[in-house]
């Protein structure tokens, strides 16, 4: 029978309670928001979500083809100039998605004889992006300097280390100082992705790298994604103007997909503009963040103190963080629930996310939720 194995599969999913299942959510949802990663507040904007619209009357519905057929616009151009100004960095390039901007920056950063070496709790697109790269990858230890110069010197030839700025599951931020130096050591490069960094970490958002005093290095490469704390959709690669050239002739996801919509290009550039202007939403977001570790764990639960927006509280197992997350949506409350396999330590997670726009009211009554529906 043909794909036969596919009903084996789901019967072990549902033995380990793994299933996963879609949730339409109306347009107005009555529930409170702290399982979405629009950490600014920004994706209901009425500037961002004018400047979607915009875009889409000026430019129409689809990019209309690849970026290097029809898919590039005045727009995309514009956009590119102001992420990379706002991040610091020389030159950027907008994809698709923040998927398909990992996947084009570790495979063409590390063609066949090089050397990846990847954080062992690296995102998904970052380990495919391992995968399909045709250098050899060597997983090393959770943010570790040290386990990256040891990998780098085993190594005589090109070289990248590729590593969450902040990473998705507990929230926690990569040594990027460190990893540098670890990188300059050995003449190897540093990736990383900025997805939970950029709107949120800082001098008024501009990301985890910039904070570092990475911005603008050139053997620095930062991926970011626009469908977080900019509201929006698509992804981009900043980086030095040379790099971003070898992308645009080499990347697979670049060349071969069709360019970011114009829509998502409007209103990821609207969110920009707008967070220039009020750069203490990215304070914000940390303060909430902060606000809710410190309630959650007066309350005896266990959760991971926060580096940038993102706060983990352990469940007991993975029907428990599923049962609980159910219980938080029967009172209200919308919130993340990981288990494995996506959490490299196979230990299952409420997952929350603070917003800038959340309230003094809406913080306490999401932890008391949270407190009163615990496993």
């Amino acid at each position: 029978m043909a794909f036969g194995w596919i009903d084996e599969q789901a019967q072990a999913r549902r033995r380990a309670g793994l299933v996963r299942i879609l949730r339409p959510r109306p347009a107005d949802s009555p529930l409170l928001d702290l399982a979405s990663n629009d950490y600014l507040g920004l994706a209901r904007h009425p500037e961002v979500t004018e400047g979607a619209v915009r875009a889409a009357r000026t430019w129409g519905g689809g990019a209309t083809g690849s970026r290097l057929v029809t898919g590039t616009t005045e727009l995309h151009a514009e956009l590119e100039h102001e992420l990379a100004a706002h991040c610091g960095f020389e030159a950027a390039l907008v994809f698709s998605s923040g998927y398909a901007a990992n996947l084009a920056a570790v495979t063409a950063l590390a063609p066949h004889g090089s050397l990846v070496v990847s954080d062992a709790g690296n995102h998904a697109s970052l380990i495919d992006g391992c995968r399909l790269a045709r250098g050899t990858t060597q997983v090393v230890a959770h943010a570790d300097p040290d386990a990256v110069r040891k990998a780098l010197a085993t190594h005589d030839g090109p070289a990248v280390t590729v590593s969450d700025t902040v990473f998705s599951v507990d929230g926690d931020a990569a040594p990027l100082a460190g990893l540098a130096e670890a990188c300059r050591e050995h003449g190897a490069g540093l990736v990383v992705d900025d997805a939970h960094g950029l709107g949120v970490l800082g001098d008024g958002g501009r990301g985890a790298p910039h904070a570092a005093g990475l911005a603008g290095a050139d053997d620095v490469v930062v991926t970011v994604t626009l469908s977080k704390s900019l509201g929006s959709q698509g992804g981009a690669v900043l980086g030095p103007a040379r790099v971003i050239d070898h992308l645009v002739n080499a990347a697979r996801t670049f060349i071969f997909d069709t360019g970011l919509a114009p829509a998502a290009a409007g209103a990821a550039l609207a969110a920009l503009i707008l967070l220039r202007r009020e750069p203490e939403r990215a304070a914000r977001a940390r303060e909430v963040a902060a606000e809710l570790h410190a309630r959650l764990t007066a309350l005896g639960l266990s959760a991971v103190r926060p580096d940038a927006a993102v706060v983990s509280v352990r469940a007991p197992s993975p029907e428990g963080a599923v049962r609980w997350a159910a219980d938080c949506r029967a009172a209200g409350l919308s919130v993340g629930c990981f288990r494995p396999p996506s959490v490299p330590d196979g230990v299952s997670r409420l997952r929350l996310t603070a917003r800038a726009d959340l309230s003094g009211e809406q913080i306490e009554r999401a932890v008391r939720v949270i407190g009163e529906t615990r496993p």
